[in-house]
């Protein structure tokens, strides 16, 4: 039996306990397995919270790590450019999220914006509050949106993320957005020209009801037809 004393006992002994403590620390338990660690600052790059059965509940990532598209979990490839938080609900499946950004660009044009939905099951945002800044031009409100009732399809939308900018890519947008697009029914919140709505919209997304104050502060109220022709409106239009 080789000596306590030896050095390379000493050495193996020693290299084995901290790696023992190191696990111990970055697990965040103790020994006895029931204390939590403790962090004044930490500096992560993305972070995962998922069920004990594996199961992702919640993603919040930089640009660079920031997930496709994931249905009970499986992710398929799509670039947002973003950051922020992903939701997922029991299935692992996104359902919303909160994404930011910002920056102004080589020609100095500023381009920013924040927004926090919440997705219908298997589909698209159907509840979103959102803030947008495009070259002086700012907007922000509160959208409710119908979805259709089938699933998205998260391949499909991989896709066409992925084709090059053009007519064809246009074409199959068309289609996507005849199957799986979003119909906006109520908007309320600022515009770009300065003039704040409540607009309420029909099933096929036409406006039905304007309440608006023009960049003038002018208020109005308008009654539209399925053909966007006003049928009423106050104050009555001046003759």
């Amino acid at each position: 039996m080789k000596s306590l004393s030896d050095p390379r006992f000493l050495a193996v002994y020693s290299g084995s306990v901290t790696a023992a403590l190191l696990v111990l620390l970055l697990s965040g338990s103790s020994p006895a397995g029931g204390k939590k660690a403790s962090f004044d600052e930490i500096e992560v790059k993305r972070i995962n919270v998922v069920e004990p059965d594996g199961t992702l509940r919640l993603v919040i990532s930089d640009k660079a790590r920031f997930p496709g598209l994931i249905m009970k979990g499986k992710e398929r490839q799509y670039d947002r450019k973003t950051t922020g938080f992903l939701f997922y609900n029991d299935e692992g499946t996104e359902n919303g999220g909160l994404i930011f950004g910002g920056a102004r660009g080589p020609d100095g044009k500023v381009s920013a914006g924040g927004s926090l939905t919440f997705d219908q099951y298997e589909q698209d945002q159907v509840v979103q509050l959102m803030q947008s800044e495009d070259n002086g031009k700012r907007s922000a409100g509160l959208w409710v949106n119908d979805a259709p009732e089938i699933a998205m399809d998260l391949d499909a939308s991989a896709k066409l993320a992925a084709m090059k900018d053009g007519p064809e890519k246009d074409a199959e947008a068309a289609k996507y957005r005849k199957l799986y697009g979003l119909k906006n029914r109520i908007f309320a919140g600022k515009n770009g020209d300065h003039s704040a709505a409540i607009v309420l919209r029909d099933r096929e997304a036409r406006k039905r009801i304007v309440i608006q104050v023009a960049p003038d502060g002018t208020p109005g109220l308008q009654f539209l037809d399925e053909n966007g022709k006003v049928t009423a409106q106050f104050p009555p239009e001046k003759s």
